[in-house]
């Protein structure tokens, strides 16, 4: 099984480099993505798609540093800055940054649910996001701080 350093090196790579087969291999068969903007996606499928559709599809140019790693049996986090140029004809180009925590539950050297918790507000104000996006987006940052997940909540 390879370094819990080494699953974040290739989790971040995957994303900067759009390997799309590698990044959904990094997941089991019923894994699971939760994502700050987008929501909840399950199974390798759905994964590689809403990284090809939406990360992708609306962004270019990606870095993710994930740092200040901690692993604890089947369980790891990891703070991160993210940052990506937008692609969407509302804010071509502009280029968004942010921070949060990731977790990841692991199953067999795999990951099974990955879950994130970022400032997903200062990114979308970065990018000049309408009101009753940024008014959606506090919503759902707020379900997710309290514990809680709002699947239906795609924003972008």
């Amino acid at each position: 099984m390879q370094s819990f350093r080494a699953l974040l090196d290739a989790f971040t790579a995957a994303v900067e480099q759009r390997d799309i087969e590698g990044f959904a291999a990094l997941f089991t068969e019923d894994g699971e993505y939760d994502d700050v903007f987008y929501g909840v996606f399950k199974g390798r499928e759905a994964i590689g798609a809403m990284l090809r559709e939406r990360f992708h599809g609306n962004a270019e140019d990606f870095r993710w540093v994930m740092q200040d790693e901690v692993l604890a049996g089947d369980i790891g986090y990891a703070h991160y800055t993210f940052s990506y140029s937008s692609t969407m004809k509302h804010s071509r180009g502009m280029r968004a940054v942010f921070t949060g925590c990731s977790q990841f539950r692991l199953k067999n050297g795999k990951i099974h649910r990955y879950r994130e918790w970022a400032y997903g507000l200062a990114g979308l104000s970065q990018l000049g996001a309408p009101p009753e996006l940024l008014a959606r987006q506090a919503g759902r940052e707020s379900v997710r701080i309290r514990g809680g997940a709002d699947p239906a909540a795609h924003l972008i």
